[in-house]
């Protein structure tokens, strides 16, 4: 993955849960992730509470696949048990069938694995492990019954192979109550810190977002690298759960980009609508998530009323 903007799009109609349009304007509100280590790292959870028309030069979102360029997700483990401790299992294979053993390396893995629930209420970043066989595993706990998708962003190490994200349907049993969208407040909450968010998101036309971390009123000014930056940041769109994957304009290191309090992304919206942002960020040796929603879009959007908050667990 470069800096800047990497956008893959995905496969799968959405539930009726996404049926209603939720009105957002261009500030924020956090929302629901998991907790599930990375190696030695903790992982801490948020709690719940960004105009123009595409251009041609505008990534596709289209897609919304299963498989791409002979390349197919195999997800092994379609279903499980909501509140449960879950292996999930699964494998990325060729076009002959066999399983991808070789992979770059991109941001310190050879894949990242994200879960997000059909209403954007619950959101994973794991770091499955990879058997000799190509069989990839890792822990996964859902805290609600009903729809999650899966998505795998990965390259394979064969030459002339692009960077991929391929997508698939996961099912969480138990009882379901769908919830709507969170509201749009301009302030992310996690586990005491704050991520204030500044800048819109827009449809074809690249623009900054400016996410600035503090704790107890204080900007923070030594966050940690993670995955190689000193932030991540993943968008999906709400509908059909389109990614967009985003990574900051500097890295640890490079003589410019400070550890902190801002880290700024560079990020292009494959079209107007309603989409979540899920910032990871590591301060003090654990990996928090702060969650938004922003409504890319030309017209001006009316304040929104106060946040709401969803319940859930941490990344």
């Amino acid at each position: 993955m470069n800096t800047g903007l990497k956008i893959t799009a995905f496969a799968a109609a959405l539930a009726a849960a996404f049926g209603t349009a939720y009105g957002v304007g261009e500030s924020l509100d956090p929302v629901v992730a998991d907790r599930a280590p990375a190696h030695d790292e903790r992982h801490a959870p948020p709690s719940t509470e960004a105009d123009g028309h595409a251009g041609h030069d505008t990534p596709p979102a289209g897609g919304l696949q299963i498989s791409e360029s002979g390349y197919r997700l195999d997800l092994r483990t379609p279903r499980v048990t909501a509140g449960h401790r879950t292996e999930l299992r699964f494998a990325v294979r060729d076009d002959h069938g066999r399983a991808v053993t070789e992979y770059r390396r991109e941001h310190d893995k050879e894949l990242h694995l994200i879960v997000a629930s059909r209403d954007l209420l619950t959101y994973r970043h794991l770091h499955p492990t990879r058997a000799a066989d190509g069989t990839w595993t890792t822990p996964v706990d859902l805290p609600r019954a009903g729809g999650y998708r899966v998505f795998a962003d990965f390259t394979p190490a064969a030459e002339g192979a692009r960077d991929l994200t391929l997508g698939a349907d996961l099912a969480a049993s138990g009882p379901y109550r769908p919830q709507e969208l969170p509201r749009a407040v301009g302030t992310a909450r996690v586990d005491g810190y704050e991520v204030e968010l500044a800048g819109a998101l827009r449809p074809g036309r690249a623009s900054e977002l400016s996410l600035s971390v503090s704790h107890g009123g204080k900007p923070v000014t030594d966050l940690q690298p993670y995955l190689g930056a000193y932030g991540h940041l993943v968008a999906l769109r709400a509908g059909d759960l389109a990614y967009l994957h985003v990574h900051p304009t500097g890295a640890p290191g490079d003589g410019r980009t400070g550890p902190g309090p801002a880290v700024s992304f560079t990020a292009t919206a494959p079209s107007s609508g309603d989409y979540r942002l899920f910032l990871d960020f590591k301060h003090d040796g654990v990996v928090r998530t702060a969650a938004f929603t922003v409504h890319a879009g030309a017209a001006e959007e009316a304040a929104p009323p106060a946040p709401e908050h969803s319940d859930g667990h941490g990344h």
